[in-house]
């Protein structure tokens, strides 16, 4: 009698032609690579972020996610590529990302949540004073020739006057030699009302749940990468609790995941926890940061530590197996970033 395996592979013979998708093992893509502009993280990663993937990084707020999102963003727009920063929370600071050497003209802000009266035009980045600040104050004739004022003398002369009123209380209060009457305070008793019934969750004018700006965010993200034209796309989740981000469909992420896989497009997605699962192909956990210790008083900049977790392809230089036991490879990177005002150091 035939063995289980005998009669697997005949099977499969039999099948093969009619379903040569289904058992044919899908061959494995060596992915373009796109430098993220930080050293130690490109030395880490053999390169950088894998293009037409997705790579997540998870980490605490403050963790240096936003930081390397932006240098990742940064190199993509000065080589005349297109960027799209996805801000799930608003909370993206464009002079910031300025700062880090993004070319701000080749990247699409994506503000979910944000009301027209919050959208700042390049007019309200001036400063604009009103009318009445820019008129010239009429000159006071003073002591000194204009504009100190009166004598002394009639500045100091209502002082007792203002601060006894100030002192003084509404009722007139009697002299010490009169005998004073002691009146008796009533407290009022106030029953609280009623507490309404808790109103349903669709009258309620402010949500407190993130889920309408989540649900856009989702859209957007689905929207650009079927689109395509951009290189790199940035979804900001950093600011949403895991309670919240980790209830977004898995079914999403693998459709990202092919989405991006067909438009050549790098998904970096900005987590507090991992939510991509199997679908991302790069997972990146970032530890809490600390601040530089290079001066006692003034603050010169942050470290960043960072370990790779998860990841899907290693890709190797050859296809030749050692018969020896490869060395282990660093799975972890630290860098530091520096302020503006500390200078060359």
């Amino acid at each position: 009698m035939p063995s289980s395996s005998t009669i697997r592979l005949q099977i499969e013979a039999v099948l093969a032609s009619r379903f040569p998708s289904a058992l044919t093992q899908a061959p494995m893509m060596i992915r373009p690579i796109v430098p993220t502009g930080v050293m130690e993280v490109d030395a880490l990663l053999e390169g950088g972020f894998p293009a037409g993937a997705i790579t997540e990084l998870a980490g605490p707020e403050c963790s240096g996610k936003t930081s390397l999102a932006l240098s990742f963003l940064a190199r993509i727009t000065r080589t005349g590529s297109v960027g799209a920063w996805i801000d799930v929370s608003n909370v993206l600071h464009p002079e910031s990302a300025a700062a880090a050497g993004v070319v701000l003209d080749r990247l699409l802000w994506v503000r979910c949540g944000a009301t027209a009266g919050q959208v700042r035009t390049p007019d309200t980045y001036r400063f604009a004073l009103p009318e009445k600040y820019m008129v010239p104050a009429t000159p006071m004739k003073g002591l000194h020739g204009g504009g100190c004022g009166g004598h002394p003398r009639k500045e100091v002369k209502g002082l007792a006057e203002s601060v006894g009123g100030l002192l003084r209380t509404q009722s007139i209060t009697p002299r010490c030699a009169e005998p004073q009457r002691r009146e008796r305070i009533e407290y009022a008793t106030v029953v609280p009302p009623l507490l309404p019934p808790a109103l349903p969750a669709r009258l309620c004018s402010q949500p407190v749940k993130p889920w309408p700006r989540i649900e856009q965010a989702l859209r957007v993200t689905d929207l650009l990468l079927q689109a395509g034209g951009f290189s790199a796309v940035v979804l900001d989740l950093g600011s949403i609790v895991p309670e919240f981000a980790s209830r977004i469909p898995l079914a999403s992420w693998f459709r990202y995941r092919a989405a991006a896989e067909r438009a050549q497009v790098s998904l970096v997605a900005l987590t507090q926890h991992s939510c991509a699962k199997s679908s991302a192909e790069l997972l990146l956990r970032f530890l809490p940061s600390n601040a530089r210790d290079d001066e006692k008083t003034v603050f010169t900049g942050m470290e960043y530590h960072m370990e790779v977790e998860r990841r899907r392809f290693t890709q190797f230089s050859s296809n030749v197996v050692p018969l020896r036991k490869p060395p282990l490879r660093a799975t972890g990177a630290s860098w530091h970033s520096q302020t503006a005002w500390a200078g060359a150091r």
